[in-house]
């Protein structure tokens, strides 16, 4: 039986599921394939290379640095989240990215990002993180404070806007029970926004197909929600989900709301790990055969990047 894991976008409400990941890792979980979506993708790579903390550390580094992330970088570049800074220097050369790891977790790893031109999602399989960083860019463009990203001939933008919770994927793809980690509460709904839909139009009217789509964006999500809450009552979903709505903003660059975001989808998973293991019962798998635990991880970590940093080739990403 196949156990794959759904990761939600949501900006900085991401930091909540590097928690949840990072939980993950110290209790020895591992899955047979990821979907990711826009931060979820960014922060869910680190998962597969075992790198715990690592999307909370450079967040928390680079933060008040405005090359990393700031109106001058959207004004100079045309991307709030600045390219050649947040997506290559920093996992290239600063808080370098484990792609040796990530490739040898041998578990396939999706990002959804949206066909400007079709309005329709891509499903874009990851292989090599630096090779392919334009894709994971692509998946969190968002309109408006990004620049439409191009990736093998297409142009995208952020895949929330087609597929925000892409279970209907993982379902296509043969995984019997899904992991699936949201950045918003219970009940949570999606309203349409009559501002965004105009500003859509002004700016992406080339594009129509992307606008019908990204102006009823609510529409899809909410039914992803439902089919959430249905699967989960069937006991093919464990749905993990904030306990209340997480005061934070999409772009927010407050360290401080950062470190308890993320300690919040830590400890909120720590203390429901028997439910989870429960769930996938037979199917339950460990990430590390040699017994060692989280700290032991993040210490192999730091002797492995200091070896590391004289060989790697490539760039990666912001929130990576």
């Amino acid at each position: 039986m196949k156990v794959g894991l759904v990761l939600e976008g949501g900006g900085m409400r991401g930091l909540y599921t590097a928690g949840v990941l990072d939980a993950f890792l110290e209790a020895g979980i591992k899955v047979d394939g990821v979907v990711s979506v826009s931060a979820g993708a960014l922060f869910g790579v680190n998962y597969l290379s075992n790198q715990p903390k690592r999307a909370l550390r450079y967040n928390k580094r680079f933060m008040g640095d405005r090359r990393y992330m700031s109106f001058w970088s959207w004004l100079t570049t045309g991307n709030f989240v600045n390219k050649e800074f947040s997506y290559y220097k920093v996992p290239m050369e600063l808080d370098v990215f484990d792609q040796d790891a990530f490739a040898e977790s041998g578990v396939p790893f999706y990002v959804v990002a949206t066909d400007i031109k079709t309005g329709k999602p891509d499903y874009i399989k990851i292989d090599h993180v630096f090779e392919q960083m334009e894709a994971l860019r692509a998946s969190s463009a968002l309109p408006l404070v990004s620049e439409i990203v191009e990736y093998k001939g297409k142009r995208y933008m952020d895949g929330g806007l087609a597929d925000s919770l892409p279970i209907d994927f993982m379902e296509n793809m043969g995984f019997d029970k899904l992991i699936v980690v949201l950045t918003r509460p219970k009940g949570y709904r999606k309203h349409p926004s009559k501002t965004s839909k105009r500003f859509y139009k002004l700016f992406y009217r080339k594009y129509p197909e992307f606008v019908e789509v990204a102006s009823n964006r609510h529409i899809h999500y909410n039914k992803s929600i439902e089919k959430i809450e249905t699967l989960e009552k069937s006991g093919k979903v464990y749905a993990i989900r904030p306990e209340h709505a997480l005061e934070v903003g999409r772009l927010e660059k407050n360290p401080e709301k950062f470190e308890a975001i993320y300690q919040e989808g830590l400890k909120q998973m720590r203390n429901d790990m028997t439910n989870l293991k429960i769930f996938l019962g037979d199917n339950l798998k460990t990430c590390f055969s040699d017994g060692h635990g989280f700290e032991d991880q993040i210490q192999r970590h730091s002797l492995r990047h200091i070896f590391y940093m004289g060989s790697v080739i490539g760039g990666t990403q912001l929130y990576t």
